[in-house]
């Protein structure tokens, strides 16, 4: 004879469904630990900026939302933990183009599946990258515009560097696809994770970036 599924009982598959249905539900029927909330890169990145703007807004209708950062392998550590989290309903991953996306592509052997391991819930958030240069670099070069940039990328090639959040982010996506259909050359520098890219930029070791527009507004001067 079967067993009937607790209430309590969450698949892992359903922990996003789960998690949006338990606001209208009791409080006696809420999970009975916090949600870990895994965020699979470093911390002052804008994905980590969202899950912590994100866990304080879900507070009062779900309880304590721990977020927790767990970076590597673009991404797959932070997932794969969630993956292969116990299926109690408690652990949901902040899952990205990277993650989901681009790294089947990217990694010979993936340590999870990005379909079968994850149930989606909904798009949390949505932002464009934006092309940034260093404020001394533009101004030492008279960059102003995009066709600045252009111009002496390719009078100069192989002078200009440009940096990323790592090997096959959306940054070094939009970096490589630029330098096709612009018709230039720059190396590409990969960090582990958008904020010590951000600080390379600001420092001057980088020349440019595609940056996450929430993260890049205000740090560094806009080729438009």
């Amino acid at each position: 004879m079967s067993r009937a599924k607790s209430p309590m009982t969450v698949d892992r598959r359903d922990i996003l469904s789960a998690a949006a249905a338990a606001i209208a539900l009791p409080a006696w029927a809420q999970a009975p630990r916090p949600l870990r909330l895994v965020v699979p890169y470093p911390p002052g990145g804008p994905l980590d900026r969202i899950a912590r703007i994100l866990a304080e807004a879900v507070k009062d209708s779900l309880g304590t939302v721990v977020v927790e950062n767990r970076a590597g392998a673009g991404g797959n550590v932070g997932a794969d933990q969630v993956a292969k989290a116990a299926p109690d309903g408690t652990s949901i991953v902040m899952g990205a183009v990277a993650t989901h996306a681009i790294n089947p592509w990217l990694y010979r052997k993936m340590p999870y599946d990005p379909v079968r391991d994850f149930t989606p819930i909904t798009l949390v958030a949505q932002v464009p990258n934006v092309l940034v240069l260093n404020t001394e670099l533009a101004a030492r070069l008279k960059i102003n515009t995009l066709a600045d940039l252009i111009a002496y990328a390719k009078a100069n090639p192989g002078r200009l560097n440009y940096g990323s959040g790592g090997n096959g982010s959306a940054g070094h996506l939009a970096g490589e696809m630029f330098k096709a259909q612009a018709g230039v050359f720059a190396v590409h520098i990969p960090y582990g994770g958008a904020a010590p890219m951000q600080l390379a930029l600001l420092g001057g070791q980088i020349d440019y970036t595609f940056d996450n527009l929430a993260s890049a507004a205000g740090t560094s001067a806009p080729a438009s």
